[in-house]
């Protein structure tokens, strides 16, 4: 049984009667699929304003009191596929955009302190 603050903490448990190899028959428990829940059925408990260096176990410490609990802050996120995340990259602008451009993420906004697009 997975641990009462695990994300699996709800999940059923299966078992599935398989060969052992000998012949015989062995049962094999496993956790059935965990389905996360819809972002937009959850309650917004904090908002954070992403900044360099920022980890996912750090902010769930901070906001959540536990940093194993970053999966919580996972499941608010509506990004299931990485490469459609925003990337913050943080520095000098005459030294980084150059590269960041070469490494073909996607489109590269440059935007002001307060978040506005400059180009």
């Amino acid at each position: 049984m997975p641990d009462r603050t695990s994300r699996y903490a709800t999940v059923a448990i299966a078992s599935v009667d398989i060969p052992d190899g000998l012949g015989a028959q062995r049962s094999v428990r496993y956790l059935r699929r965990r389905f996360p829940p819809q972002p937009a059925t959850l309650l917004t408990s904090a908002e954070h304003v992403v900044r360099g260096g920022d980890r996912l176990d750090v902010l769930a410490a901070t906001y959540l009191g536990d940093p194993t609990q970053f999966w919580r802050i996972c499941d608010a996120n509506p990004v299931i596929h990485p490469d459609a995340l925003t990337w913050v990259i943080v520095g000098d602008l005459s030294k980084i955009e150059a590269g960041v451009r070469k490494l073909n993420l996607g489109e590269v906004k440059v935007l002001d302190a307060d978040g506005k697009v400059l180009r």
